[in-house]
């Protein structure tokens, strides 16, 4: 007979105590496997093992201490079972012993304690963000490793089946123990190269929560939450301003999530959202990181598109906006990261600014470099309607439509199209 209550604590469970705690015991059970596959096994059991003997009165004071020792013990099976010869025993003897050296420790020690976590979970993001593996791959496995999300949640996000995103994931674990990549944080002659890759995985898992499918298991606001919490422990342990600038803009961007949609609206564009509904504490706090970031005089793309964020946050309605200054940011980001991207989001505050023929022509000439980018389209269909140009808007409506994977994105995107069929043609 299907227990409902059961299957319910089991979820609780998962999202109480196991995804939250995920990285933490995943990255001190790395410490002594340097597998992350080995340590994603020896967990997934301990976590079975909670689910088969917890109970709704009878659990763990410190649940991360427990999950944590029974892992471990399934680690030293692991070895010794995969120990078939005499001298690959020999070789493990000393891992072995590591790890039982920590099992005679208190088991109500706080994990915090146990280990210096927070420094082992910054070598897992670097591990997982290493530039040897693909973007995809680095964007998966981060989200499967520090945030315990599961492959199937993952592969629903990437419009990917399941099967693929298992592949995605198996690929990228053995090329990290293949190639050797080493289960620790740069030196501080390779910072500034290894860096980058992780600062651009964190924001690239903040940007597909706007295109995660609505109704789904893994929702945009989840992704959104952990692209955010991934960031704050980044710079806990690197106060870099860099770091601290990424996080602003996350903060920035965040603070309109109570306004990006409502009962009515399932999609309300930035002109359109009532600026009352905005978190102005997310707003203070992230205005006064970027502000910290800023006074370092190291400005980068993260602090500066967090300055133009910040604009837009100033700004008491969509009218009033500072476009000039935010055409004059962009520029200043043109000249750091000179992508034809950037300078599309500058033409569309130069159209802002009033000059939309200037910003048009711009615009248009970008579109071999864009022709797969959907904002591109919705940009010139923008900017073709200011001037006129049903016909064309209409056209870069359909493409953006066609290239959109959130539907309720789409669904918006289809009314302003009938919108303009409804209007009569001039040029």
């Amino acid at each position: 007979m299907y227990d409902a209550s059961s299957e319910g604590r089991k979820i609780s469970l998962w999202d109480d105590v196991f995804r939250s705690q995920y990285g933490r015991l995943l990255s001190s059970l790395m410490t002594h496997a340097n597998d992350i596959q080995l340590a994603e096994d020896a967990l997934q059991e301990a976590f079975i093992q909670a689910m088969e003997t917890w109970s709704d009165k009878n659990q763990p004071d410190n649940k991360r201490a427990w999950l944590l020792t029974v892992a471990r013990r399934r680690l030293i099976d692991r070895f010794r079972r995969d120990s078939f010869l005499h001298d690959k025993l020999h070789n493990n003897e000393a891992t072995i012993q590591a790890i039982t050296d920590c099992l005679h420790q208190d088991a109500d020690v706080d994990v915090e304690s146990d280990h210096p976590i927070p420094d082992e979970r910054l070598k897992l993001i670097f591990t997982c963000c290493h530039p040897a593996l693909s973007q995809e791959a680095r964007i998966a496995l981060t989200l499967k490793t520090l945030c315990g999300l599961s492959a199937k949640e993952i592969a629903r996000a990437f419009l990917v089946s399941e099967t693929t995103m298992n592949q995605r994931l198996t690929r990228a674990k053995r090329k990290i123990k293949q190639a050797g990549i080493a289960y620790t944080i740069p030196g501080k002659a390779a910072l500034p190269e290894r860096l980058p890759s992780v600062l651009s995985v964190i924001y690239l898992i903040y940007n597909e929560s706007y295109s995660a499918f609505e109704g789904q298991t893994l929702t945009r606001n989840d992704l959104a939450r952990e692209a955010i919490r991934l960031a704050y422990i980044l710079r806990h342990l690197l106060p870099r301003p860099d770091v601290s600038g990424l996080l602003a803009l996350l903060l920035f961007h965040d603070s309109r999530r109570e306004a990006r949609s409502s009962h009515r609206q399932p999609f309300i564009p930035l002109q359109e959202q009532d600026r009352s509904c905005w978190d102005q504490e997310l707003i203070v706090k992230a205005r006064k990181i970027l502000v910290a970031a800023l006074a370092q005089g190291e400005p980068d793309t993260y602090q500066i598109q967090a300055a133009i964020s910040a604009l837009h946050s100033e700004a008491p309605c969509w009218e009033e906006t500072d476009w000039q200054q935010i055409e004059l940011l962009y520029g200043v980001l043109y000249q750091i990261e000179p992508s034809p991207v950037v300078l599309l989001n500058k033409s569309v505050a130069v159209a802002h600014s009033g000059r939309t023929q200037e910003a048009f022509t711009t615009i248009a000439s970008l579109q071999e470099q864009l022709q797969e980018y959907q904002p591109y389209y919705v940009a010139r269909a923008h900017v073709a309607t200011q001037l006129g140009d049903n016909d064309l808007a209409i056209q870069d409506y359909e493409k953006a439509i066609g290239l959109s994977k959130n539907l309720i994105e789409r669904d918006y995107l289809t009314s302003q199209r009938e919108q303009l069929l409804k209007q009569p043609t001039e040029k």
